[in-house]
């Protein structure tokens, strides 16, 4: 007699999670990555994401990789970045449009497992300054974002 062995989800979870990261960690390409989760998977419009980014010799694309799941309320995600020196000083502001789900279908753009889904997409930085810091706000004209679980960003070589 054969009998099935069931997984507890946390540790399938876990597991995912690591092994993800394991081939993540195998992009030879990547300059820069960082992630900031959002606790209570809301995005208040108040709420400035910000990243820090090293001094960076070789030239690379910025890419914006949104985590986000079935509770998003929205077709798309507008998006405006802020890109500052390491003085302070404004270089570049722009606002993006991101598209989350397939406007006929409905269905999820990005890879997915479950109800959790990432899209990634490239910013299009049009500055050829270098920057150190990069700010993201959501321009969606609602309180809260429900639905949002993380937002990063990552730096490649060309």
């Amino acid at each position: 007699m054969i009998r099935e062995i069931k997984m507890p989800k946390k540790i399938f979870h876990s597991a995912f999670i690591l092994l993800s990261l394991w081939m993540i960690s195998c992009d030879g390409n990547r300059v820069f990555e960082s992630y900031s989760g959002f606790e209570t998977q809301q995005w208040n419009i108040i709420d400035t994401v910000t990243f820090e980014i090293p001094e960076i010799k070789s030239h690379s694309h910025t890419l914006i990789s949104i985590k986000f799941n079935t509770d998003y309320g929205y077709r798309n995600l507008y998006v405006k970045y802020i890109l500052s020196d390491s003085l302070g000083n404004q270089i570049e502001s722009q606002l993006v449009n991101i598209p989350l789900f397939d406007s006929q279908g409905g269905k999820p753009l990005g890879d997915g497992f479950g109800s959790t889904f990432t899209k990634i997409d490239t910013l299009p930085i049009l500055s050829k300054e270098a920057y150190s810091r990069v700010q993201f706000v959501q321009y969606m004209r609602v309180e809260e974002l429900d639905g949002l679980e993380a937002l990063g960003i990552k730096q490649v070589k060309e």
